[in-house]
């Protein structure tokens, strides 16, 4: 989460000051709506149209609700400019008597369509909020004209702008019931109408004082008070929750027709979060098992999908194509299969966007390497590149500035480059010629992934060794190697050069016991099993799925400064660390690991170098999240995690149930191998240029 110092005044000059500027629009307004609190309306509170766009937002309209918190506003803006209503003030019809609440603030971002009727109530406060926690201080709201879009676009998962109950993504069969994400909107919603009816004198008092930032300042009203919570979603959320009984207490046991809480809203938690996140979880377009993630330049997502919906699918052979989701979670690519064509076959974690977002995936299973246009169309030949079998099970592919792409072999542990993007012009570099994988020229080791740092040097992690490479991309040759954990596979290079390594299986005796035996089943045919990738992969997932959070006992991330040297803080371990997968550094240079371990491991927020971005007294390598990191929202076994241009942080569920996956299991279980779908977390992250070629840039 973005530290925010405290909470922030609205700038008032700023936007005065704009409005006197704005003369042409072209973008007309008919809205009518009600304003309610605690499901009753509110007679009198000031309803006022704003215009947001990349400067400071424009006052479009204005009115107040009559006795029934009806209202019809109409107002104009400019094309690219996103439409918001902010209601504040007026008399609650569930407690007239209590007169104005000046502490009331709500808001409805209803975008550059919005409906001819809407609500603005809790729920589409907290929608509106979480969605553009990146862009709102106070009631000012700023943003690209991309940002702008994508945030507005995703209000509607959460509630139905017309009627303000909740919305179709929440509502789905994913989410409703199998994630707590539903029970922690309703439960903040409870919360916020507490305050607006009124429900004890002091309510609101009390509301302010469990969602005062860790820096200090109470919030003055509802709108404050729910941005307090999107920004510092970890922050007292015990506080808030223990209102939930102060306003509406449990009813006495044996009272008929009695049996829940006397709440607005349901559902509500019965246990205290541990932080107020709202993670949503998509599927469609032949998302299965997805792998790699990365984000395009216009907030859309593409996954490599390891495996098929709907087969018996296993680790043996991965048989997935890629998938595509709109910023709004929308599938783009085809069910059930996702985009097939031009070689590609069981891509796993190797997928990068160019410049002009065309997809390259490498085929773990098919070998080769595969490109797709931004439609999803195959540019690739029918069976890839594979360059006449000079390749084997690809894994870790990216772009450069340059516009060069430099691939990894990783069973034959060589570098590929496409000079250009252009196939012909294929180079190797670090080929082993003498079938012993202990005597690469590269000391390469089943390497897995790749990352370019500001002085054009190419970093490669290894799944088979502790240690990763470095060598200048004009001459690979020129290698040098740099301790790690164990089990290296996801790297990332935050603003300063500063190398963020995950060690699946940590640092500690423990993690090197099982790295060994990881590396002989690498190197030694015990079982009779020729494919090497697969004897080590039966070694290190169960070892992964009983890891816990820990020195001793999980996984770790090295910090290697940009001379190679390791950060005195290095290695960072428990924080919820239980079996990192990869790492994403985010514009605020914190970083971001998800865990492949089980289906309660959460996605962990650590606090960069740059700790003016942190929590007060938070230091780098300390994790800002949760001590499970952030939970819910239906994940899985975790692969990679990607952040967009609004701060949404997307994560793969690339595998569901590992057992399944590893053999015959009883038919009932034999599709629960393969991960299901991708997790959104919404505006949690600095948002980032996308898509990401070289270093993170702060969009």
């Amino acid at each position: 989460m973005n530290a925010r110092s405290a909470i922030r005044k609205p700038m008032l000059a700023a936007i005065v000051a704009s409005n006197l500027l704005f003369a042409v629009s072209t973008l007309a307004a008919d809205i009518k709506g009600q304003v309610l609190g605690g499901s009753a309306p509110i007679a009198q509170s000031t309803v006022t149209l704003w215009a947001a766009s990349s400067d400071a937002p424009k006052q479009v309209g204005q009115t107040k609700t009559d006795k029934d918190g009806r209202f019809a506003i109409r107002g104009t803006g400019t094309p690219d400019s996103s439409l918001y209503l902010v209601a504040t003030g007026g008399v609650s019809a569930a407690n007239p008597s209590a007169g104005n609440n000046p502490a009331i603030a709500l808001l409805t971002v209803v975008g550059s369509n919005p409906p001819a009727r809407v609500a603005i109530n809790e729920f589409t406060t907290i929608a509106s909020v979480v969605t553009h926690a990146q862009f709102i201080d106070n009631i000012t709201i700023k943003g690209s004209p991309l940002q702008l879009r994508i945030a507005a676009g995703n209000v509607p998962n959460f509630v139905d702008l017309e009627t303000g109950d909740y919305g179709a993504t929440i509502l789905d069969a994913l989410n409703s019931s199998q994630t707590p994400t539903m029970a922690n909107f309703g439960t903040l919603a409870n919360v916020i109408a507490g305050c607006i009816t009124r429900v004890r004198p002091d309510a609101c008092n009390q509301f302010f004082a469990a969602t005062t930032p860790p820096s200090g300042g109470a919030p003055s009203d509802t709108l404050l008070a729910t941005e307090v919570v999107a920004f510092f979603p970890w922050h007292q959320p015990d506080k808030i929750f223990a209102l939930l009984n102060e306003f509406y207490p449990l009813p006495k046991p044996g009272t008929p027709g009695k049996l829940l809480r006397d709440t607005p809203y349901l559902p509500y938690l019965t246990f205290a979060p541990s932080a107020f996140v709202f993670p949503l979880k998509f599927t469609g377009g032949g998302v299965s098992g997805g792998g790699k993630l990365m984000i395009d330049s216009e907030g859309n997502a593409w996954v490599a999908d390891n495996f098929t919906v709907g087969a018996q699918n296993q680790d043996a052979s991965w048989t997935g194509g890629i998938s595509k989701f709109a910023p709004n979670g929308k599938a783009l690519s085809p069910s059930p299969l996702g985009f097939r064509g031009g070689g590609i076959a069981g891509p796993g974690f190797g997928l990068t966007l160019d410049a002009e977002d065309n997809a390259w995936p490498t085929s773990f299973t098919g070998q080769n390497i595969t490109k797709f246009d931004k439609s999803g169309k195959a540019l690739s030949p029918p069976e890839g590149w594979n360059f006449n079998g000079q390749i084997s099970q690809m894994q870790g592919i990216i772009a450069t500035p340059s516009g060069d792409i430099w691939a990894l072999d990783c069973i034959k542990g060589q570098v590929v480059k496409l000079p250009q993007g252009d196939p012909s012009k294929v180079q190797f570099f670090c080929q082993n010629k003498t079938g012993d994988p202990l005597k690469n020229p590269c000391k390469l080791m089943g390497p897995f992934a790749l990352a370019i740092d500001q002085q054009d040097r190419i970093w490669v992690t290894n799944a088979v060794a502790d240690h990763v490479v470095r060598f200048p991309a004009s001459d690979p040759s020129k290698f040098e190697t740099f301790k790690v954990g164990y089990s290296a596979s996801g790297l990332a290079v935050d603003s300063l050069g500063n190398v963020w390594v995950t060690n699946k299986l940590g640092s500690s005796p423990r993690g090197a016991l099982k790295f060994a035996e990881m590396l002989a089943a690498f190197k030694f045919n015990f079982d009779g099993d020729p494919d090497a990738g697969a004897r080590a992969t039966r070694v290190l997932i169960p070892a992964l799925a009983a890891q816990t959070p820990g020195y001793e006992s999980g996984g770790s991330i090295t910090v290697l400064h940009p001379d190679g040297t390791e950060a005195s803080f290095s290695p960072v371990s428990g924080n919820g660390l239980a079996a990192p997968w990869a790492a994403s550094v985010d514009g605020n240079d914190n970083i971001w690991i998800h865990n492949f371990n089980s289906w309660s491991a959460g996605i962990v927020e650590l606090c960069g170098f740059r700790t003016e971005h942190c929590p007060p007294g938070v230091k780098t390598g300390e994790a800002i999240s949760p001590p499970g990191g952030y939970v819910g929202g239906g994940l899985q076994l975790q692969v990679d995690l990607g952040i967009g241009p609004t701060g949404d942080v997307w994560v793969t569920n690339n595998w569901r149930n590992y057992v399944d996956a590893f053999g015959k299991v009883d038919e009932a279980l034999q599709t629960q191998g393969a991960g299901q779908g991708v997790v959104v977390f919404y505006g949690m992250a600095k948002p980032v240029k996308v898509p990401l070629i070289g270093p993170a840039r702060p969009f």
